[in-house]
């Protein structure tokens, strides 16, 4: 019987227990991908095995994205891709597949040791990768939208160009990363992958100098380099990398050598996003790639890549640049910029693609502007029959961008390799209607390809920073009982400082610090009504009567370590807090005052009187005290003057006071 109650009462803990237990990672979410290797003639396929998707519900069917890293500087973002090995040495190969539009985590990477087959290697092709699409000596692109807690492959590539006419270039490789924006790190570099040789460089002779085309045959330092290498020379925008490592918190460098002519180089980062940066999902982050050649005739060249924090992989985004916003200088002219980006994932080309986004009502509709699309397009104003083309519609509350006529593969088309051209984007910028109120501004986008059903997007929110803004207050404090002997009965002046969020819209917290200054009054003391004589000046006197008066100067430092505020708009506050009353200094001085009475030998009768002070007795931090208040207050409550009435009570002495202040908030 005790064995048969023991184990009931075993399967109660654990059902109790596995009840509240969070729910578990899938066992397969563990699994690495298995990969699968075929070398034919030289040519090494390659293909893998993942663990099944999981949909989520009313989400567009999952699908896995592709990077591949052979382990000799090769690279492919294809699904099942095909290399050729530069040698038979041993490498490792490494998957890193990314789960789009599924519920579970990221199959985990592990290196696949692999010896190419075959007697000799056939010759690598030299043909352009394909990786350097804006032109320039330096390309960055990542494997996926960095998600807090999981890895992130980082390509930096560099080349040189033919255009440079040098035959075997040195130079150093940067890598700029974590934003001084964020408080948090964005990123941990975990590992770098060279294969040529690279080594760790240290930056610090470069961060001042980088040299540039001058007069023929001259040498010249100069302070800056371009960031945008494939625009004319005339248009580029000159920054010195000293000026640019301002704006991150890390760098890390590399030396090369002997890059000839046309050869293409690849530096694989592999970064983990803190999970710290989940609470800032949705913020776009970057990352920057200087390439810093050491002949004095070519420039250094930047690449920045901006990257989406995000909490699940979703290629049809809305993404806005700085989303953490400084109150104190936002205006009506305020620029906001989004990007919607968008990916046909589907089986076919789109010829039609309906960005449709909602628009907060803080924005001002008539100021909004596109800049950039993918595929560039005019505007259907200025378009002939048939021309590929963009139409911007605005409705109540939402703006759609239409593209028409445009020809978009689809990723699972057949013959569709470049993951790339199967992606778009609008960016367009938008202004306030007026300074808004400081609460989030979200928006949120819905894509449809053709008649398809819409995708939606995540929600891109603007959130104010916090902020904080001093203040003064002045404020005459008087009693609202018979005045005693406690500070909360007399009359007492007030003048301090308050630190709180800057322009809270409603609830927020409020610290406060201030200096009271007050007098008790003299009153009489109790004396013996005892008879005693005296002499004055050689004559009796009778002490006809004797008192005791006190008189007492504070100063008192009160501080507000608490107190919840809450604005009910721009004109009335109301707040409810405790204070702690600390004396700081105590000046007590007491006086005897006596009437004195004599009667001469005619029967005249003599009175004088007569004051003798002691000596004064001075205390520092000599009590405290604990008071609870509540006040209202009615003017520019958020930022500027307002009035003020408090209310504060001493539980433990049953006092009450009443305290008129000014406060202007800065």
């Amino acid at each position: 019987m005790r064995t048969v109650l023991f184990t009931l009462f075993t399967c109660l803990i654990l059902a109790k227990a596995r009840a509240q237990t969070p729910t578990a990672i899938p066992a397969t979410d563990t699994i690495p991908p298995k990969i699968n290797i075929l070398t034919e003639n030289g040519i090494t396929k390659f293909s893998a095995e993942l663990r099944p998707l999981r949909p989520i519900a009313g989400a567009p069917a999952p699908f896995y994205t592709y990077f591949w890293e052979f382990g000799d500087g090769g690279f492919s973002f294809e699904e099942n891709p095909s290399h050729i090995f530069k040698s038979l040495d041993s490498v490792k190969v490494r998957l890193f597949a990314t789960n789009n539009y599924d519920d579970g985590k990221r199959p985990p990477t592990r290196p696949k040791p692999i010896k190419p087959a075959g007697n000799k290697p056939l010759m690598a092709s030299n043909a352009p990768s394909g990786f350097f699409k804006m032109g320039g000596s330096t390309e960055l692109k990542s494997n996926c939208m960095p998600k807090p807690g999981d890895e992130m492959i980082l390509v930096l590539g560099y080349r040189n160009k033919a255009e440079n006419g040098i035959q075997n270039l040195n130079g150093t490789l940067a890598i700029l990363y974590n934003d001084k924006e964020f408080s948090n790190n964005n990123f941990v570099l975990e590992d770098t992958r060279t294969y040529n040789q690279e080594k760790k460089s240290d930056l610090n002779p470069l961060i001042n100098t980088a040299f540039v085309p001058v007069q023929k045959n001259k040498r010249e330092p100069v302070y800056y380099a371009s960031t945008q290498p494939y625009l004319p020379s005339d248009k580029v925008e000159k920054i010195l990398l000293k000026e640019k490592l301002k704006d991150f918190k890390d760098i890390q460098g590399w030396r090369f050598e002997n890059l000839k002519t046309n050869e293409e180089r690849f530096v694989f980062l592999q970064f983990k996003t803190t999970p710290e940066m989940l609470k800032d999902t949705n913020a776009v982050v970057r990352l920057s790639g200087a390439f810093i050649p050491d002949h004095p005739l070519l420039e250094t060249e930047f690449f920045t890549i901006e990257l989406q924090i995000v909490a699940s992989h979703d290629p049809n985004k809305m993404v806005l640049r700085k989303s953490r916003l400084n109150y104190r200088f936002t205006s009506k002219n305020r620029e906001l910029t989004y990007k919607v980006r968008f990916q046909n994932t589907g089986k076919g080309p789109a010829k039609k693609i309906d960005v449709g986004v909602s628009v907060s009502p803080v924005f001002d509709p008539s100021t909004l502007k596109v800049t950039k699309t993918k595929p560039e397009v005019i505007n259907c104003d200025s378009a002939y029959a048939n021309q590929s083309c963009m139409q911007t519609l605005f409705k109540a509350d939402s703006v759609h961008f239409v593209f028409n006529n445009i020809y978009l593969p689809g990723m699972q088309q057949k013959g569709v390799k470049d993951a790339d051209s199967t992606m778009g984007f609008v960016e367009y910028k938008i202004r306030f209607k007026e300074k808004p109120e400081k609460l989030p501004i979200k928006s949120g986008a819905a894509i449809v390809f053709d008649k398809n059903e819409p995708i939606y997007t995540n929600r891109a929110v603007a959130r104010f920073k916090m902020g904080l803004s001093p203040g003064l207050i002045i404020g005459y404090g008087f009693p609202l009982g018979t005045q005693g002997s406690d500070d909360l009965n007399v009359k007492n002046i007030t003048i301090g400082a308050t630190l709180s969020p800057y322009a809270s819209h409603r609830y927020y917290w409020q610290a406060e610090a201030f200096l009271t200054s007050y007098q008790k009054n003299t009153y009489p003391a109790t004396v013996e009504n005892s008879r005693k004589d005296t002499v004055v000046n050689n004559v009796g006197y009778v002490i006809a009567d004797k008192q005791l008066f006190k008189t007492s100067k504070i100063l008192t430092l009160n501080a507000v370590p608490i107190q919840l505020r809450y604005n009910l708009n721009k004109y009335v506050a109301v707040g409810a807090g405790a204070f702690v009353t600390l004396d700081l200094y105590h000046k007590t001085t007491n006086e005897l005052r006596y009437q004195l009475r004599t009667i001469n030998a005619q029967g005249t009768i003599t009175e004088i009187n007569l004051n003798r002070n002691t000596d004064p007795v001075n205390k520092s931090f000599s009590d405290m005290r604990a008071s609870v208040f509540a006040d209202v207050q009615f003017g520019l409550v958020r930022v500027g003057p307002a009035l003020g009435c408090r209310y504060i009570y001493d539980p433990a002495n049953r006092k009450n006071n009443l305290t008129t202040y000014l406060a202007w908030k800065f």
